[in-house]
């Protein structure tokens, strides 16, 4: 499928206009590129720069399989996440490596999932932790009290973990660095007070709650309370429940049997009553707003599970949720609405799949999808409504990628606000990667 004339024509617009009063304003300061990378998967430059950005951007590698090929097939590359707070601030890049069944062979004779790292200063990977039982590694965070979490996003367990084997899904592991060398484990603990369930997004507040979803498409949104900040061995799980049966408004957070949500939180927060949203996956938390990204959500029929609206076009939303004393929920990025349906046929670029998230330098939602060509989209919550539908106007294209078959992951913000990484995993040319997009133009 091609670009079509008026497509090609605005993005040469947009090539002879960059940031001359960019459309997007801040340190990511852009103007919107024209349209998703369609038809564009046999250019000859995809193996290095693999995508579509707009002028004033450059592209490149920060690590490839080149760097570390831990699997004997595609070790792909999800969320990341850097050293944000410790004395080295920047200068490391976390992923976890998502492999499931066969798929998770190593090179070395072993398998399973595994951590690895970036050193960003001297370009040197490597494996900081792998196990046999650990199943399709995805989510990941940097926590304020220096550890790393990071999850399975397992519906039903084949591996059981050796230390909580009565957990029937994906459990949440926690990683704490040797204090002397930031590139290797000290231990990990597996965490199963925060659910037994298919995790990916995870984030944290400022009181320390941690927040988890369960990817499914009739999944949850789950909030832990520690017993005690930065110890999360005790507490209590709760599961987002809207009120009046609802899927915005009013909402509160129900205490969930923390037995059970050991075993499966799915079927404890279903006990409850929470609520069920379709393939919650990733998560992000800026200021007292967590977003969740909703991968097969029509918010125009929230009982429609097949991530397909009635016409046919591919649907997905992000939903805000207001924290503090009374939780309420509200949909503020969504396919159809302040963003267009994507139809592919016709070469139209829209939203669809919307997969991880990431909070910009100055407060705005950066978002990625997960279908052919993924797209980086834009969302700035400041914007205005113009039009009164409810959503705010400010969604604008970023980038789309080239290598059809591959999927932009853990889109990430470290201590450069003019820098984004993201991960290109099961590429098309067999290199799985991780990228970084900077502005050149200040």
């Amino acid at each position: 499928m091609k670009q079509t004339l008026l497509a090609l024509t605005l993005a040469a617009a947009f090539a002879a206009n960059a940031h001359a009063g960019s459309v997007v304003d801040g340190p990511m300061a852009f103007n919107p590129i024209a349209a998703s990378a369609y038809g564009m998967e046999s250019d000859p430059g995809i193996a290095t720069e693999p995508w579509v950005i707009p002028a004033g951007y450059t592209q490149k590698i920060v690590s490839d399989e080149s760097d570390l090929n831990i699997y004997v097939a595609h070790d792909w590359n999800d969320m990341n996440t850097v050293n944000e707070t410790g004395k080295h601030a920047g200068r490391y890049l976390y992923r976890t490596h998502e492999v499931r069944g066969t798929n998770s062979a190593r090179i070395d004779g072993g398998s399973g999932g595994a951590v690895s790292v970036v050193d960003l200063k001297t370009g040197i990977a490597k494996e900081v932790v792998g196990r046999a039982d650990w199943e399709a590694l995805d989510g990941i965070l940097w926590t304020p009290w220096q550890t790393v979490l990071f999850a399975e996003e397992v519906i039903d367990s084949v591996l059981p973990d050796p230390d909580f084997p009565a957990a029937k899904s994906g459990l949440v592991y926690e990683l704490k660095l040797d204090a002397h060398d930031p590139m290797a484990a000290a231990s990990v603990t597996v965490r199963p007070m925060l659910g037994a369930l298919s995790h990916e997004g995870i984030e944290v507040d400022a009181e320390g709650n941690v927040y988890v979803i369960d990817e499914d498409r009739k999944g949850s949104i789950y909030k832990f309370v520690p017993a005690a900040y930065g110890d999360l061995s005790s507490g209590q799980l709760y599961a987002l429940r809207v009120k009046h049966g609802a899927k915005t408004g009013e909402a509160e957070w129900v205490a969930l049997d923390m037995t059970q949500a050991q075993i499966s939180a799915r079927v404890a927060a279903t006990a409850v009553g929470a609520t069920q949203f379709c393939r919650p996956e990733d998560l992000e938390r800026i200021a007292n707003t967590l977003h969740a990204a909703l991968t097969c959500e029509d918010v125009d029929n929230p009982l429609n599970t097949s991530g397909k609206n009635a016409a046919g076009y591919s649907v997905g939303a992000v939903l805000a949720i207001e924290l503090g004393e009374q939780p309420s929920t509200r949909y503020v990025v969504a396919a159809g609405k302040n963003t267009p349906f994507e139809n592919q046929a016709a070469g139209v670029t829209g939203f669809a799949k919307v997969d991880n998230l990431a909070h910009g330098p100055d407060g705005k939602l950066w978002m990625v999808e997960d279908n052919d060509y993924s797209d980086i989209w834009v969302f700035d919550p400041r914007s205005q409504d113009t039009n009164g539908d409810g959503y705010r106007d400010g969604v604008h294209l970023f980038a789309s990628l080239k290598d059809k078959p591959a999927e932009g992951s853990g889109i990430y913000f470290g201590k450069d606000p003019h820098t984004l990484f993201v991960n290109v995993q099961h590429s098309g040319t067999g290199n799985d990667k991780t990228m970084a997009i900077s502005r050149t133009v200040r």
